[in-house]
């Protein structure tokens, strides 16, 4: 939903220039549509196919963001006890949500299994232990899944790989059978799917769909030991178009290829998409402040910075960086740099691009996955705004911080 028209950048009906202008930047800037049909595409994909699309909140969780989805009839996949009261003050419902994550605390077991959400992705045998004591406690059963490790290499960055043996997620696909033997044990808990996820930015399906049949094999070898298995969770990872020429995985063909692996099985399917769903559907607004040459090397300063955006330095990540405005300057190759006092504060480097000046706006694009969720205070910067746009319309949902609020709850 972002396209140029008479040389202006627009987020559906808004001109982006506009939003600059009057929110100031840096901002991040969301489009609802883009937003709605990407979910929609999982979930219509599956068809009769019983199943739960479960947006995985860590991607971006904005409220505002959570609200669309939950009106849209999401579930949620979370992986901290503040992404469950996120989505709960956005009126998700707590029956619709999973838990995964390798280390939650005794608290934020507690505090799910207080609100009745679906299930937890158990990571290990004492979390397995841990959850079956606090329910105990309540005097309830609480529905859990183990995540298989099934060594399958996502071919991703190693940094959001997931899915190989010497990560940190999971249970050996080989000694999932047996802790789920040892978990009968435990009256207070039933085991009721079987999860996993590989990794993220996957734009070959071909390893997801390796594990899936791994799932499956271990379901129904489950099943026949007796298990009152009834879920796949199949996590999430499709990636999405970075750099151009990229092809992002077709959400449908995706989906055709689990319905055909899962044709038979007699189980609700669950995926847990995150960044397919919200990351192209944001940008980084940013206003260049300087241009500068140091010898041969040409920079362009702009006000937003690592803090800002951090997926540059931390993951080498590549994001388009297109002007709001064109003009008829000949291109330059340059570093996109911002006012942070680290030589890793950059937002692309040796780059082909517009030939902007100081004053110019700049979107830094697909920056609506792992972009706000991950900024910070550093340098003691207040972190950018966030902007939701629906058609013609655009409203502010979150405040751009103040020097005040960089110091609340702090004493002398």
């Amino acid at each position: 939903m972002f396209s140029y028209s008479n040389s202006d950048l627009y987020c559906e009906q808004v001109a982006l220039a506009d939003v600059a202008a009057r929110v100031g930047t840096p901002a991040y800037v969301y489009s609802s549509q883009t937003i709605l049909a990407n979910y929609r595409a999982y979930d219509e994909a599956f068809g009769a196919l019983p199943h739960a699309v479960c947006y995985a909140v860590k991607a971006n969780s904005s409220l505002a963001v959570l609200a669309l989805l939950a009106k849209a009839g999401a579930g949620f996949d979370i992986v901290s006890g503040g992404e469950l009261a996120r989505v709960l003050a956005a009126g998700g419902d707590a029956s619709r949500v999973v838990f995964s994550g390798v280390g939650k605390t005794a608290a934020e077991l507690e505090y799910a299994l207080d609100h009745g959400i679906h299930s937890f992705n158990c990571e290990s045998e004492p979390e397995i232990a841990l959850l079956d004591s606090l329910a105990a406690r309540r005097g309830i059963k609480a529905g859990f899944s183990i995540r298989v490790n099934p060594d399958v290499d996502a071919a991703t960055h190693p940094y959001i790989a997931t899915g190989l043996s010497q990560n940190k997620f999971g249970i050996a696909i080989e000694r999932a059978r047996a802790v789920y033997d040892r978990a009968r044990a435990f009256a207070y808990l039933s085991a009721e799917g079987v999860s996993c996820h590989i990794g993220s930015q996957i734009l070959d399906p071909a390893p997801l769909l390796e594990a899936v049949d791994m799932l499956v094999d271990l379901a129904r070898q489950l099943r026949t030991a007796g298990a009152s298995i009834r879920h796949l969770d199949l996590g999430g990872g499709l990636g999405i178009a970075y750099r151009p020429g990229e092809i992002a995985p077709a959400v449908a063909a995706f989906v055709a290829g689990l319905r055909e692996r899962l044709a038979g099985v007699d189980l609700t399917v669950m995926v847990e998409p995150g960044r397919s769903i919200v990351g192209a559907a944001g940008v980084l607004l940013t206003r260049v402040l300087y241009r500068k040459q140091n010898g041969a090397k040409e920079f362009i300063v702009v006000d937003a910075a690592m803090n800002d955006l951090i997926r540059p330095a931390l993951y080498q990540a590549h994001h388009e960086i297109v002007p709001l405005r064109r003009n008829a300057l000949p291109p330059v190759v340059a570093d996109v740099v911002g006012p942070i006092c680290e030589s890793g504060d950059f937002l692309a480097r040796d780059r082909p691009m517009a030939n902007a000046m100081p004053g110019d706006f700049l979107a830094v694009c697909a920056a609506g996955a792992y972009g706000f969720v991950q900024s910070s205070n550093y340098n003691s910067r207040p972190r950018a705004p966030e902007v939701l746009v629906d058609g013609a319309a655009y409203r502010v949902i979150r405040q751009r911080e103040t020097y005040p609020d960089l110091m609340r709850g702090e004493t002398v």
